[in-house]
């Protein structure tokens, strides 16, 4: 199957928030998702966003069976280089990433999410997806790509190690951790007055 990978546009966010919650839903976390469409445009489409993001578009022939466009529109489009909208397309994956830091090995692009909608799957999309997150990181100079996936999500893990990834959980021992909400507030509190 043809298609296409892009730099997501402000326009796409919609979109995007949509394939986020269809990514939730699939890994059982739907009431997580706090971000909105609004939040995904300031975020990532400010002068110094937070995140990265791709877009996976097929020709509109193969839409999908809810008629998925960009942007919930009734006529799918594509984002061309110069921002003017092309007809044809409807967006169907994304990759959303951003750039961090290894104080032993240097610049690293992290991925937090990789998503292909079902219909879509199989048809090497994610592959796509993620070889350009690896590009877009090489090109930075980035040394490696991160990412973390669910321990049930065998698929996925597959899918990953299969291109080449190592479980860092089973080869190194590293655990994930996280502070938010109550916990982050309590230890920001915790940092030294000025």
């Amino acid at each position: 199957m043809h298609f296409k990978v892009r730099a997501a546009a402000k326009e796409d966010c919609k979109e995007i928030s949509r394939m986020i919650m269809e990514l939730a839903v699939y890994e059982n976390m739907a009431d997580q998702v706090k971000t909105s469409h609004e939040d995904l445009k300031r975020d990532g489409f400010s002068p110094n966003p937070f995140y990265e993001c791709l877009i996976a578009e097929v020709p509109d022939e193969h839409k999908t069976k809810d008629g998925h466009c960009l942007a919930g529109r009734s006529t799918c489009g594509h984002v061309s280089v110069s921002g003017q909208r092309q007809p044809g397309y409807t967006v169907v994956g994304y990759a959303l990433y951003f750039y961090t830091y290894s104080t032993w090995k240097g610049r690293s692009v992290y991925m937090e999410d990789l998503y292909v909608m079902p219909d879509f799957r199989g048809k090497g999309i994610g592959t796509g997806l993620m070889a350009k997150v690896a590009q877009v990181g090489v090109e930075k100079q980035c040394v490696r790509l991160q990412l973390s996936v669910l321990e049930w999500n065998k698929p996925s893990l597959d899918f990953y190690i299969a291109k080449g990834a190592e479980d860092l959980t089973a080869k190194e021992g590293w655990h994930f951790l996280r502070f938010h909400g109550q916990t982050l507030d309590t230890l920001a509190k915790e940092a030294p007055k000025d």
